[in-house]
């Protein structure tokens, strides 16, 4: 784990093994084949010579030669007829199989094109459906690193129900200026009274009686209470204060919400599309503070409600916010109960924004 759908030139992607698209034949042809025996050199076409082909759904592998990686492998995708002729099980089995070959070559990282979508004629959004579903099934029981590597600015779903539903529910939602910026002062100055504290002189009682900044009852603006207190309190009684003061982490509040819904640990981080190593840091480390991605990677794998997910985001620090798309996309399919963390993020990349469960 995880699952990255990236826009690159595939043929540049640093990873232990690349996938061609490839002909029966092997020998190179166009598109995407033809870009890898370019940039491969020589080698890699005397080397497929020697293969005697390949089957549709099948795969073979051979060594990188001039690409920036040590293998490549190469599937033969089906032609697009129509869709009654097998070609979801055909083109199933290209991943299956090139997957089944990078594991058994010790492949810790593998990068895919968007098979048979180009001059064979699969439509663009079917094949990323496929792509999509068969490697999440086999990233549920196997741990690697797998690169969706799209060409270009494609928006699979551009025309589908799902992406005009999202794009009217920006565009109801959206505020080009950032109306939270209040609220985000109110909270970096929350985190600053509690955690830059260091000058003596006022009584514990006194920084107690501290009191969060509250919106005015004649206006949109936040009022704040004089916090210089907290800035003259003894470094002795400061830690009192502040074990008074503190609430369960982000760590606590995760792993306390994995055991409530009864989940595997790695059952969470998977269908969060999170990497095992961050989970470790996350686990091992109470006060972890992780991105704003990472929090909502978990908020959908753990199924949260709304309320739940802004809970667990102020955990972290963060909050959603009508400014920012990529939290009204995120706001949308927790909303519509829709919590497969793939289609978030096929949605997310048609719109430019970041994916979740980015490493950090």
């Amino acid at each position: 784990m995880p699952l990255h759908i990236i826009r690159n030139d595939i043929t540049k992607v640093e990873c232990d093994a690349i996938v061609n698209a490839a002909n029966n034949t092997l020998l190179g042809g166009g598109g995407v084949d033809g870009a890898i025996h370019k940039a491969a050199g020589s080698g890699l076409l005397e080397e497929c010579r020697k293969l005697g082909g390949c089957k549709t759904g099948q795969a073979k592998i051979t060594g990188g030669y001039n690409l920036p990686c040590k293998y490549v492998i190469h599937t033969v995708g089906p032609v697009w007829r129509g869709g009654g002729n097998n070609e979801r099980r055909m083109l199933e089995s290209c991943y299956k199989n090139s997957l089944v070959l990078a594991k058994e070559y010790k492949c810790g990282s593998v990068a895919f094109p968007l098979i048979s979508a180009g001059v064979y004629g699969y439509p663009a959004d079917e094949a990323f459906d496929v792509a999509v579903e068969t490697i999440a099934q086999f990233l549920m029981k196997n741990d690697m690193t797998v690169y969706l590597v799209i060409y270009g600015k494609n928006a699979f779903r551009a025309g589908s129900r799902i992406f005009s539903d999202i794009a009217a529910y920006i565009d109801d939602n959206y505020v080009d200026e950032n109306t939270d910026e209040q609220y985000e002062l109110m909270r970096q100055a929350q985190c600053s009274q509690i955690l830059e504290i260091q000058k003596p002189g006022v009584s514990a009682d006194k920084a107690k009686s501290f009191e969060k900044p509250k919106m005015s009852e004649q206006s949109d603006q936040y009022e704040f209470n004089d916090i210089s207190i907290f800035f003259s309190q003894s470094n002795s009684d400061i830690k009192d204060i502040i074990g008074d003061m503190l609430d369960e982490s982000f760590s606590q509040m995760l792993l306390r919400k994995i055991d409530e819904k009864q989940m595997k640990d790695s059952e969470c981080y998977k269908k969060a599309n999170i990497d095992k190593r961050l989970f470790s840091k996350i686990r091992s480390n109470p006060g972890y503070r992780p991105a704003k991605t990472t929090v909502l990677a978990f908020c959908v794998a753990l199924e949260l409600s709304l309320d739940e997910t802004n809970e667990m985001l102020m955990k972290a620090g963060f909050a959603l916010s009508h400014s920012s798309k990529l939290d009204i996309i995120v706001e949308y399919f927790i909303k519509n109960r829709n919590y497969n963390i793939f289609e978030i993020n096929e949605v997310l990349f048609a719109f430019d924004q970041s994916l979740l469960g980015s490493v950090n």
